[in-house]
């Protein structure tokens, strides 16, 4: 294992690593991290070859259990809240000492990668983890440097990954026996008490969330992405449930990335070099794409067996709902290589509107499209309590709150300045919820209708078609659409019951402003202007 690394802290830390392992796997191959994986009886086969494999307590991340370092290089640049919690350089440095004397003796694993398909952003990473199932799973999520790199790569970025260590709260500093942190000064990330492969992904993804905005101008974005046969890029941003991966997953146009992206001056790039996709309910009929990708030297993450064989069971959800599979980019078929697009020619953020209230397509502008942007919205049914229905909205900033060491307000900053700067960006809501009613009452909108939209926006089939403005969002509504029926267009028109739409939308509209009050203070006039008005109906 070479030490080469951006700065002292890590060399040190390198070479601590190296005095304290019993043996260090560095750089095994796919083949040989899944072999070494069912020797150390970390999981088993599937019978499409891949590893199947259980993180144990922790099925999923815990945002509360993840802190950055407090100290000069943060501690006037960070959101500090309920998303980002201090940690103290002191207790960071003591706590790192005990993982450093609790892996001694032990046969670890160390992998080269990086982050960032553009190579003018490019992040080496050095990951060394305890289990090869999780260093499996950064070869499959980072991207990997050709071998003849390796010898001479320097780190830029250091994760420390022992998931059976466990911290003492009280002693220690951390809040439970779990912990995910963050050091932006010596560029450290240490993860301790989980083995959710999970948080070695988003953590790195926090870090670019961080230095892209920063100190590159790039805006960091938690999107899918594709690109067309003419070289025209399209973003995809959307909360779980909303479709950002199916409706992105388009047989006519080339996948950039999944789920993290950069966008610069010239260029949309993936921040990785594979997907980590859920696979609830996986079918073959439904996500060719991501089942088929499922095979030799994929990770499948808490799934289950269908009985007597080696065939997941992707409706078996004993272990947990989030059920996952992690794979590199070259187990799809139709993806861009290397991961870079042009600037995007249309931006689409997704929504399951639950009220049935937002259009199914609509047109934003600048100032628009800055405000849905920070208040990242969906909805999802709460359940039945007493034969009542009641949806819940969802609110997560940039699509991506729990990542977002920064402001919400400079990302949309950010987001706002590229679209002046190319005012042929268009920007479109999709609604791929309920029309007719809220849920309960209302349908659920067609997958053919919403695809078809889709096609026409990136099309420019509705360029020259007349639009209206929604009376209380202010989003500009196609009047037709190739192939959709002209009644769903405007939502109003689908309900029976007009003044219950009137008191819904008003009921929705007050549910955005209340939200986004928590971002008054780092947002200008102009983007809260573009709020929804409550009682425009009236």
């Amino acid at each position: 294992m070479n030490i080469i690394a951006s700065n002292p802290h890590q060399s040190k830390l390198l070479a601590d690593v190296m005095a304290a392992a019993a043996k260090l796997n560095v750089n095994l191959s796919a083949a040989e991290l899944v072999q070494k994986a069912l020797e150390r009886n970390e999981g088993v086969l599937a019978d499409s070859g891949a590893l199947c494999a259980d993180t144990g307590e922790f099925t999923g991340r815990s945002p509360k259990d993840k802190f950055s370092v407090y100290d000069s290089t943060t501690e006037n640049v960070l959101w500090w809240g309920d998303v980002n919690f201090k940690f103290t350089p002191e207790k960071f440095d003591a706590l790192l000492d005990k993982m450093l004397e609790y892996v001694k003796g032990k046969e670890l694993f160390v992998r080269d990668c990086y982050a960032c398909a553009d190579p003018t952003y490019r992040l080496n990473v050095k990951v060394i983890t305890e289990t090869a199932f999780n260093n499996l799973f950064a070869h499959n999520l980072f991207l990997r440097p050709e071998a003849a790199e390796l010898p001479t790569l320097s780190s830029d970025w250091l994760i420390l990954n022992v998931p059976s260590f466990k911290a003492n709260a009280d002693e220690d500093g951390t809040r439970e026996h779990n912990f995910s942190i963050i050091n932006f000064t010596k560029k450290i990330y240490i993860i301790g008490g989980s083995g959710y492969t999970g948080e070695i992904k988003k953590g790195i993804f926090t870090v670019l969330n961080y230095s892209m905005p920063h100190e590159h101008n790039v805006l960091s974005m938690h999107c899918s992405a594709n690109i067309g046969k003419d070289g025209d890029t399209a973003i995809f941003f959307g909360l779980s449930g909303t479709g950002k991966t199916t409706l992105s997953a388009d047989p006519n146009r080339a996948l950039i990335g999944d789920d993290e992206h950069g966008w610069s001056e010239n260029s949309v790039f993936n921040f990785e070099g594979g997907c980590y996709a859920k696979c609830v309910d996986l079918t073959k009929e439904k996500e060719p794409e991501i089942f088929n990708a499922i095979k030799e030297g994929a990770l499948l993450e808490n799934t289950r067996f269908i009985a007597g064989t080696n065939t997941p069971d992707y409706t078996n959800i004993t272990i947990t709902e989030n059920t996952r599979a992690a794979y590199p980019m070259y187990n799809l078929k139709n993806f861009a290589t290397p991961s870079i697009g042009k600037a995007p020619k249309n931006i689409f953020f997704l929504t399951a509107d639950a009220f049935g209230v937002l259009p199914p397509i609509s047109r934003l502008d600048v100032r628009q499209a800055m405000y849905s942007f920070i208040s990242g919205y969906t909805a999802k049914v709460a359940g039945t309590e007493a034969g009542v229905i009641e949806p819940q909205a969802t609110f997560s900033a940039c699509f991506g709150k729990a990542f977002l060491p920064l402001h919400p307000g400079k990302y949309a900053k950010l987001l706002g300045e590229k679209l002046n700067a190319n005012p042929d960006i268009k920007v479109w809501l999709i609604n791929t919820g309920w029309t007719g009613g809220p849920y309960g009452v209302g349908n659920r909108m067609k997958l053919s209708f919403t695809r078809r939209m889709i096609t026409a926006a990136l099309n420019g089939e509705l360029d020259g078609v007349a639009f209206e403005k929604h009376p209380v969002f202010g989003y500009n509504m196609p009047t037709s659409c190739p192939e959709v029926p002209v009644e769903i267009l405007n939502p109003r028109n689908t309900w029976a019951d007009k003044d219950a739409y009137d008191q819904k939308a008003n009921h929705l509209a007050e549910l955005f402003n209340k939200n986004m009050k928590q971002y008054e203070d780092g947002l200008s006039a102009d983007v809260l202007a573009a709020a929804p008005v409550v009682n425009a109906l009236a």
